[in-house]
């Protein structure tokens, strides 16, 4: 079982953004998805946020919950 915390702060920090509440916030109110976007094909996403991105949720893992919930965020 793994051991790790999969919210949306520990996505943010292996995301490489800083992860405060403040944070998190200020990403979420100034970026927004298109219609028909996908999450790793964002511009504001490196190249390594996307692949992290578009692998965890190919493979189904941990992070996908918490990666699926951004989305959401995200085209709100």
């Amino acid at each position: 079982m793994d051991p790790m915390v999969h919210d949306m702060p520990a996505l943010f920090a292996q995301l490489g953004l800083p992860n405060d509440a403040d944070s998190l916030r200020r990403f979420i109110d100034c970026h927004t998805l298109r219609d028909g976007m996908a999450l790793a094909d964002a511009p504001f996403w490196n190249a390594s946020q996307a692949s992290f991105l578009r692998e965890s949720l190919r493979d189904d893992a941990a992070w996908s919950e918490t990666i699926d919930q951004l989305d959401v965020l995200l085209r709100q």
